[in-house]
């Protein structure tokens, strides 16, 4: 059977179909979960897959589950991926009201999109004329939150890196793959643009700092106080003064919140809580803007004659994009989009855990659209699911037929001219380096 008539078929598959999506990403939306907590949705997927018959595994990183098809083929691994967790937002009107989440970054219509490739392959029947394997993997913990209940997860021993894919890959669970594909939505449509297939992505690293003074009463003895709140702000200062310093080739963003200012207002603030994200575009100015936010935190505390304990965790790593995918993953767009609705590569200067698998595997992130509003706000909607759910699961399935048929030969040429930016193993050593406790001042305190 030609290529072309597999993508017929495929695509008449999710036109038949396309309810079955709609509903799935529905419920899915009106049911979030932050990462490592996403029991409901690892079982609403879950079950949907294992009804199409697939092997499928549960609970892969706490949470998460993978199903596998065509196991009994030779040729190269392709795992197709979603992302299980919503983020936080209270102010948004269809949030949870006891836990303020809500899916306001559509990873809801990630996780169908991946469904629905599993499902009109299957249907279709075009899954058994593929030479080569493909997982479908539900993957928890993207967005980087709630940091206090996942070091509580690492302590108890559930844990050992903070996002999905980090997780996933310490636990060996891309040993056996050879790339991984997903589609993930911007609001690119108030621009003129229903996609793009690929994007960039800053890397991160996150810091949690723990500022040590000494209580004193902040009226009538000041002075016998050590001020840990003035020490943050102070370090917030300095870091805001380095801005001049960061190329901007290097899209480097520093961004902080202030957990806990102290205790009571009437005393001297002794224990105040700080956490920063340092991001860049690549790892040696993730790294360096890192140094110098340690240089402020330790300046501000020599200055004021405090303690603070940093405890820097890796976050995620830069997106490198493969453009051997991207590239079919635009010639199968063009599909269902004019050129000029195509935007070439979407720049983006938020983070991605897909950025910790391109480093050492090729993978495909492309930008769908059927969204408005900003991500992560209290304005996201989705406002067509046609571009939202649809037209995605067409695109990635057609892209999935082109790298696997025909004894998989566009798949061996992505894997033969991938370049990594580095082995598996030195991804997991750089988490480990980063992945460090530092001590300034008084240790007296």
């Amino acid at each position: 059977m030609g290529v072309e008539e597999l993508k017929q078929r495929v695509i008449a598959s999710v036109d038949k179909r396309r309810d079955i999506y709609l509903e799935l990403g529905k419920k899915i939306y009106e049911n979030p979960e932050t990462g490592f907590r996403e029991a409901k949705t690892t079982k609403t997927l879950a079950d949907a897959l294992e009804a199409l018959g697939l092997e499928t595994e549960r609970n892969i990183a706490v949470t998460g589950c993978r199903a596998r098809a065509n196991a009994h083929k030779e040729g190269p691994k392709v795992v197709v991926m979603g992302e299980l967790d919503s983020v936080i937002c209270i102010d948004h009107p269809d949030c949870d009201k006891t836990t303020g989440a809500v899916h306001a970054c559509g990873h809801n219509i990630q996780t169908t999109v991946m469904y629905g490739v599993a499902d009109a392959l299957l249907d279709s029947g075009v899954m058994e004329e593929l030479d080569g394997k493909v997982d479908f993997m539900a993957v928890p913990a993207e967005e980087y939150i709630e940091m206090d209940y996942r070091e509580s997860l690492k302590k108890a021993g559930k844990l050992h890196y903070f996002t999905g894919k980090s997780e996933l890959t310490y636990l060996g669970a891309f040993d056996d793959v050879d790339m991984c594909m997903m589609v993930h939505n911007f609001p690119i449509r108030e621009e003129g643009y229903c996609l793009a297939p690929y994007n960039t992505g800053n890397g991160f690293i996150g810091k949690k700092t723990i500022f040590v003074g000494k209580q004193a009463h902040a009226g009538a003895a000041p002075w016998d106080g050590i001020n840990a709140l003035n020490m943050a702000s102070l370090a917030m200062t300095g870091m805001s003064y380095q801005r001049e310093t960061f190329k901007e080739e290097d899209t480097v963003r520093v961004h902080q919140i202030i957990n806990k200012g102290g205790d009571i207002a009437n005393a001297v603030p002794a224990d105040v809580h700080l956490e920063t994200t340092v991001r860049a575009g690549n790892l040696p100015a993730m790294d360096m803007v890192n140094q110098k936010v340690n240089q402020c935190i330790e300046g501000a505390v020599i200055a004021l004659g405090g303690k603070a304990v940093v405890t820097d965790m890796p976050g995620q790593m830069p997106l490198k994009a493969d453009m051997n995918m991207a590239a079919c993953f635009k010639e199968n767009a063009l599909r269902f989009y004019k050129e000029e609705k195509i935007l070439p590569c979407m720049k983006s200067t938020a983070s991605f855990d897909m950025g910790d698998l391109s480093l050492y595997m090729p993978v495909l992130h492309g930008i769908t659209s059927g969204i408005t509003g900003g991500l992560h706000s209290k304005e996201y909607r989705i406002a067509d699911e046609e571009d939202a759910y649809i037209i995605p699961i067409k695109i990635l399935a057609c892209t999935l037929i082109d790298l696997l048929a025909n004894g998989a030969e566009k798949a061996k040429s992505v894997k033969e001219n991938f370049v990594p930016v580095m082995s598996k193993e030195d991804y997991l050593k750089y988490l480990e380096k980063t992945q460090q406790t530092y001590v300034f001042g008084n240790n007296e305190l």
